[in-house]
């Protein structure tokens, strides 16, 4: 392996071809020909499962505690209209990791694949985690993967990942009480017994626990510090993919998972929404740990903090999500692609960088993530993605706008289509349906379908959607 000073130099030399990004990034040593790799600023990404729109103190919620959360709106900008990659996990994820709508990428919808696992991403995918590798990046994810098997090219370190510790599995992510998680390939045993009752056994780790010591998400708290400790004093990425607020599928409606019920435990509440009030203030205080250890090693201002969720709230494990209103004003939930399924909550905080308490309505999606890491980084942009930088809008200057934004989703009694144009929200909720047209301008909610009063903004959405997809024989319309 090489020696740092090389891989400073080899990293330098990168820059120099590349040419400069164009943005100020104000407090960044410069040389000339962009940015050394002592200064290049630290990203983290988090992510979390299921939440939605108005789980967060920051975006309305008035029940549940998220202090942590609050503060990193306050001291950064929180976007009223980012979306999702997708409605459900795999397909989101892969939007992320690839900078590719769900019409382009290569999962489009939750496939399993046996023994363990999801329909894997291909040998040698420009994932933004292998771009950030290349520039000069130690890439770390913690937490959930959902893109692959543990056998195949799909798995995080085939995929530009450095280190790994979680669940390569969804299906395994269910559990809470796993008996085993992964560290890059090897399995570590947990102090949790699990039974598996179903007459279809797979080996993903997804039966009901019986003992339960370990709770996952606390050891995904824990190894996110543990590797922004190790990585200090170079340049890194950590994607923290978190399982809350998930329920456990396997346990029916007693799968809301969590050590105990914290500040909720004497709320006049039904029970499974206690839990799940506490799975999020659980969450919120691994959310808070992690800020204060980016204070403690002097690294806080030159690091790039994002939270997320993965798609909107969910119905599962005996959760109401209109207990808590956790759509906010938004219509649906998880696995539709009305507003509720789709639009998620994000956060960006940078000190110094992102000014505090600030809003934008600015319209990004999770495949604008890889280019915005790679501008963030210094590195050239690839040319096959459909998202576009927002650093620019974090940064308070001036930002492209999408003409369009596509979602498509292949579950239950037909593929569904989504757009957003402008202020434009276009449905199908099967493809033998005719387009549902909103106006988000006036009807956040999605009340009034406009589409007969508007034929020309039906005709324009429906002439895109004739090229706004590649085929894909793993995910046809039907």
């Amino acid at each position: 392996m090489s020696t740092n000073s090389n891989i400073q130099r080899r990293d330098f030399m990168k820059q120099c071809a590349a040419g400069a990004t164009g943005l100020s990034l104000a407090g960044l040593t410069n040389s000339g020909c962009g940015q050394t790799a002592s200064a290049k600023p630290n990203i983290i990404y988090i992510m979390t499962d299921d939440l939605g729109y108005g789980d967060l103190g920051c975006y309305g919620q008035d029940q549940i505690q998220t202090p942590n959360i609050d503060k990193l709106a306050a001291e950064g900008m929180r976007f009223t209209d980012h979306y999702a990659g997708s409605t459900v996990c795999a397909p989101s994820r892969c939007s992320l990791m690839t900078g590719l709508h769900t019409g382009h990428t290569q999962v489009r919808g939750n496939k399993e694949v046996r023994p363990m696992g999801q329909h894997p991403l291909a040998t040698n995918t420009m994932t933004v985690a292998r771009l950030l590798q290349q520039n000069g990046y130690t890439t770390g994810l913690v937490g959930k993967w959902g893109l692959g098997g543990p056998d195949n090219d799909g798995r995080p370190r085939q995929q530009g990942f450095d280190y790994f510790f979680g669940y390569i599995c969804q299906r395994h992510a269910h559990n809470y009480y796993p008996n085993y998680l992964f560290r890059n390939e090897e399995r570590i045993p947990l102090n949790n017994v699990s039974v598996d009752t179903r007459d279809d056994k797979r080996d993903d780790g997804a039966g009901v626990a019986t003992t339960k010591v370990d709770y996952s998400a606390d050891f995904f708290a824990q190894e996110a510090l543990d590797f922004v400790d190790r990585n200090q004093a170079n340049p890194f990425f950590l994607y923290l993919s978190l399982t809350i607020p998930h329920a456990n599928n396997e346990a029916k409606q007693d799968g809301m998972e969590v050590p105990d019920q914290g500040p909720y435990a004497n709320k006049g509440w039904p029970e499974r929404q206690k839990e799940m009030a506490a799975m999020i203030t659980r969450m919120d205080g691994h959310v808070g740990a992690l800020m204060d250890k980016l204070k403690e090693l002097g690294i806080d201002d030159n690091t790039l903090v994002m939270f997320t969720s993965d798609n909107g709230p969910h119905r599962e494990g005996g959760n109401d999500p209109a207990y808590f209103n956790s759509s906010g004003p938004l219509k649906g939930i998880k696995r539709d692609l009305y507003e509720g399924g789709i639009r998620v909550p994000f956060i960006g905080r940078w000190p110094g960088k992102i000014q505090p308490g600030s809003t934008t309505n600015h319209i990004a999606a999770f495949w604008d993530f890889l280019p915005t890491a790679a501008e963030v980084a210094g590195a050239t942009i690839p040319a096959e993605t459909d998202g576009i930088s927002y650093l620019p809008t974090l940064l308070g200057q001036q930002q492209k706008e999408h003409e369009q934004l596509y979602w498509e989703f292949h579950e239950g009694k037909g593929s569904k289509q989504a757009v957003r144009m402008g202020d434009w929200k276009a449905v199908r909720i099967q493809m033998s349906k005719p387009l549902e047209l909103y106006n988000l301008a006036t009807d956040i909610g999605e009340t009034n379908n406009v589409a007969g009063q508007h034929p020309d903004i039906v005709a324009t959405i429906e002439n895109y959607l004739k090229a706004a997809r590649t085929k894909n024989e793993f995910w046809e319309l039907f």
